[in-house]
C-alpha cells in the first residue's frame, strides 16, 4: 500500500505512522531522515543537498524527489510505503505524481489527520513542559512562537494539498483530535483494514 500521511506539525503523524508501519509492514519514508542519511553517506545527491543547506537554502524539490525515487526502489518499499513530510506543496505533489506514473506506480490513499490548529499550540506547550520535567532537551523549534510559524507555513503551503488530493479521489480525512488508539483505528477503518 502506497500512502501519504498529511497533517500539521504536532498532529501525531509520527506516532500514527509507526502504527501503520507495524500494521502494513511497509516503511515510513521521512524526507528529513532521507536527506540526513544522504548527507552522512556523502552520496552525490547528499553532497548537493549539503551544499544547499550550508548556503542556507532549502533543498530543491528535484533533489528531494530524487531521494524519494531512489528510496521507493529499495526492497523494503517495493510492496508499499508511507510518505511523511513530502509532498508539502502542490508543485511537489505534481512532481511526485509524474515520478510515480513513470514507474507505473500509484498512490492508494492520502490520509489526513484533521486537527484544531489552536489546540496544537496547547499540545506543543504541554509536550515541552513534560520534556523539560523529564530533564530531556527541547527541540529548538518547539517554542510557541516557532511552532506558530511552522503552523502558518503549513496553512499556506500544505493545506492546499487537501483539495488537490480530494479532487483526485485519494483524500481520506481522519479526526486527529481523538485518543491515539482511536485515531489509529480511524486510519485503519478508512483503509478498510481491521485492527
Amino acid at each position: 500500500m502506497r500512502l501519504i500521511l498529511l497533517g500539521p506539525p504536532g498532529a501525531g503523524k509520527g506516532t500514527q505512522a509507526a502504527h501503520l508501519v507495524e500494521r502494513l509492514s511497509v516503511p515510513q519514508l521521512s524526507t528529513g531522515d532521507m536527506l540526513r542519511a544522504a548527507v552522512a553517506a556523502s552520496s552525490p545527491v547528499g553532497l548537493q543537498a549539503k551544499a544547499m543547506m550550508e548556503r542556507g537554502e532549502l533543498v530543491s524539490d528535484a533533489i528531494v524527489l530524487d531521494l524519494v525515487a531512489a528510496r521507493i526502489q529499495q526492497p523494503d518499499a517495493v510492496s508499499g510505503f508511507i510518505l511523511d513530510g513530502f509532498p508539502r506543496t502542490i508543485s511537489q505533489a505534481e512532481a511526485l505524481d509524474t515520478m510515480l506514473e513513470e514507474k507505473s506506480l500509484a498512490l492508494d490513499a492520502v490520509l489526513e489527520l484533521q486537527v484544531d490548529l489552536n489546540a496544537l499550540v496547547e499540545r506543543m506547550t504541554t509536550r515541552v513542559s513534560e520534556t523539560r520535567a523529564k530533564g530531556d532537551l527541547v527541540r529548538a523549534d518547539d517554542t510557541p512562537d516557532a511552532f506558530r510559524t511552522r503552523l502558518e507555513a503549513y496553512r499556506k503551503q500544505t493545506v492546499p494539498l487537501s483539495a488537490y488530493y480530494a479532487n483526485r479521489g485519494l483524500l481520506r480525512p481522519v479526526d486527529g483530535m481523538r485518543s491515539i488508539d482511536d485515531v489509529s483505528q480511524g486510519l485503519l477503518s478508512t483503509l478498510n483494514l481491521r485492527s
